[in-house]
């Protein structure tokens, strides 16, 4: 076989593999097209299948979406300073709880912003203790967990409202800490403040170290 033989045998043998190749390439453009321009509606649009003449259907008659009820009880206007749960020690301890996991991170333990995210480098949230958001309603703090502000992501996937109710109650106690007046206080809290118990001296048995005389 001579080298012109051989070349033009590779030749034909390159654009038959080329030919492969490209019925390959197009018959996989061929499927994806066909994907795409599947029969179907988009949202809104018109639609012959049905009498109406509409592709979005209306929902079934007495439909209730999963929660809507819970979160309509839960819910009140961002002006409002109702609170819609009754307060107890047990909520107290759960909104701390939930505190304590999804808001300490930026707000801090004590609710002044000092947080260990805010400490390395984020920017620090407004402290609970100044006048704004103390005199803020109760509806307000609810919807800035539900819906977030400014840096701030909301937390209705993360927290249920009956939680996110039981943060806004932990957070009030954060500020009374801080700002109650001895006249608010239980007759019995007043008198321990006022008048606290004297501290214990530990006892001592003899003059060397607790436990028994030197010799």
């Amino acid at each position: 076989m001579t080298r012109t033989s051989a070349t033009q045998l590779n030749s034909r043998r390159f654009a038959m593999a080329c030919v492969a190749v490209s019925f390959i390439l197009f018959a996989g453009c061929s499927l994806k097209q066909d994907m795409a321009q599947q029969p179907k509606n988009r949202p809104l649009s018109p639609s012959d299948f049905f009498t109406d003449g509409r592709s979005a259907r209306p929902l079934v008659e007495n439909t209730v979406a999963r929660g809507s009820v819970l979160d309509d009880e839960m819910v009140v206007s961002k002006e409002s300073n109702a609170f819609p749960l009754p307060l107890s020690q047990e909520l107290l301890e759960r909104g701390e709880n939930r505190y304590q996991i999804f808001c300490t991170p930026c707000h801090g333990l004590q609710g002044d912003g000092n947080g260990m995210v805010a400490m390395r480098g984020m920017k620090h949230p407004p402290s609970y203790h100044q006048d704004r958001l103390r005199q803020v309603p109760n509806g307000y703090i609810y919807d800035v967990i539900t819906n977030g502000f400014g840096a701030m992501l909301g937390y209705s996937a993360q927290l249920a409202p009956r939680d996110r109710w039981a943060i806004v109650a932990y957070v009030r106690a954060l500020q009374l800490s801080r700002n109650a007046r001895i006249s608010d206080l239980p007759p019995d809290v007043r008198e321990k403040v006022l008048h606290p118990p004297a501290e214990k001296k530990p006892e001592t048995h003899g003059e060397g170290a607790p436990g028994g005389k030197t010799e």
